[in-house]
């Protein structure tokens, strides 16, 4: 492609945070891509891989530490008009309409009152919400609102869609629905928008919608290989050449190359420092129990994906298939997964036995656990402040990634009985 059809050039931009206790923590090492007119293109990898970050150091909300970021020949030097952005978690005000909602994209652009009653009408019929102007976001499911939040993106008639995992926290089918409806209108020529970039940790999400997928690698983000999708729009997530690459992606994302390609493992960090997903227990007994009663052990995760179905909230189901790996109760062997010896034994075992089982391997694989079980054992009133724990390993990774980690541990601990928490009081403890 010719120069005039870049649209975003990110060359070798690396990105640190400050540590608590000083120095830095590198996310992104060394980025480098090229986003051209007319593709939509799918930043992929597990959480902690710095894709979001990546994200907002191109919106220009964030200033990378390394390397520079050009827009239509520009350097990026913060946020500039042109590109919208659609959040996970809908980010829209409640004390305003949908109208309202809409219409406060226009804010900054100083348009007169009817001229953005006008645009704001139009985006809002344009992505399904025709009737709805006067509800409030209470009123709405989360699809809807959703919408809204992709309707104020589009108000402003931007080039540059960026996107960060923008139906992860909705169920299956209305993720389905709202993901076909946007690639129709994006086909069907209906958007000012030139290309778009989209974070996603959901394999068969970026197959369905991206022209270009860049695999993420983690510890630190940083990209392992370059996909381009060559089906045509709309696709059929049951044809072989789609089922095929899917099954090579998973490969990737599980094989030597995906988990370390040089630069660590794919749980970033090492001992108390192991950035961890949340997965409920439940998830992961729901896994263990369909794997073993459906599967007789042993599966390929594509299948499981299709059969399973667990949702991009709950963890999905390369993250849970790593945890259950992390625990020792499965094997990961590129796209296959199978239950070990301990996992069969969890699979067939009474509540009792499960607990105990988990509560010896959360104490023996999961660092950061034992770190907090030693810690309150020590201790004379078996207590001590969530916080102490959080601060500590805010050393190895960015806070988000650190509250994730806290959440997930103190979860998995709470089901094993290994120590309790205090929501109220900000404190784990050991029940008597």
């Amino acid at each position: 492609m010719q120069k005039h059809n870049v649209v975003v050039e990110v060359e070798n931009v690396s990105h640190s945070y400050s540590k608590g206790s000083g120095g830095e923590f590198l996310v992104l090492d060394h980025i480098n891509l090229t986003l051209y007119e007319d593709e939509i293109v799918c930043l992929l990898g597990r959480s902690g891989a710095g894709k979001s970050t990546l994200l907002r150091a191109i919106s220009g909300l964030v200033q990378p530490t390394q390397g520079q970021i050009t827009m239509r020949n520009t350097p990026m030097t913060g946020p500039r008009e042109g590109l919208a952005m659609v959040f996970q978690n809908f980010a829209l005000f409640p004390w305003l309409t949908v109208l309202e909602n809409v219409e406060l994209g226009l804010e900054a652009q100083h348009i007169a009152h009817e001229e953005k009653h006008r645009r704001s009408i139009k985006a809002i019929d344009l992505i399904g919400l025709d009737g709805y102007e006067s509800a409030y976001p209470r009123e709405l499911s989360g699809g809807m609102q959703q919408r809204v939040g992709l309707a104020r993106a589009l108000v402003i008639k931007p080039f540059l869609l960026l996107m960060d995992e923008p139906f992860s926290a909705l169920d299956v089918l209305t993720a389905e629905i709202l993901r076909a409806d946007l690639i129709d209108l994006w086909t069907e020529g209906q958007l000012t928008i030139k290309s778009i970039l989209m974070v996603t940790h959901n394999i068969e999400e970026a197959v369905l919608m991206a022209d270009r997928i860049l695999l993420f690698g983690s510890n630190p983000g940083h990209i392992i290989s370059e996909i381009r999708v060559p089906m045509a729009q709309p696709r059929n997530r049951l044809s072989p050449d789609f089922r095929a690459l899917v099954d090579s992606i998973y490969e990737k994302l599980t094989s030597k190359e995906g988990q370390h390609a040089g630069k660590g493992s794919v749980f970033a960090g090492m001992g108390i420092g192991m950035v961890l997903s949340y997965i409920s227990t439940n998830i992961l007994q729901g896994f263990i129990e369909t794997l073993a009663t459906v599967y007789n052990g042993q599966a390929d995760l594509p299948t499981l994906s299709e059969t399973f179905r667990i949702n991009d909230e709950d963890g999905g189901i390369l993250r849970t298939a790593e945890t259950l790996q992390l625990f020792r109760f499965c094997e990961l062997d590129g796209a296959e997964v199978r239950l070990t010896n301990k996992g069969k034994e969890f699979a067939t075992g009474n509540i009792d036995e499960r607990k105990k089982l988990f509560h010896d391997h959360l104490q023996t694989y999961i660092p950061l656990a034992a770190r907090i079980r030693s810690v309150l054992d020590e201790r004379h009133n078996h207590s001590a402040p969530m916080s102490r724990f959080l601060n500590e390993i805010e050393d190895y990774m960015p806070d988000e990634s650190a509250e994730a980690t806290m959440k997930a541990v103190i979860s998995w601990a709470r089901y094993a009985e290994l120590f309790a928490y205090d929501e109220q009081a900000g404190k784990l403890f050991l029940e008597s």
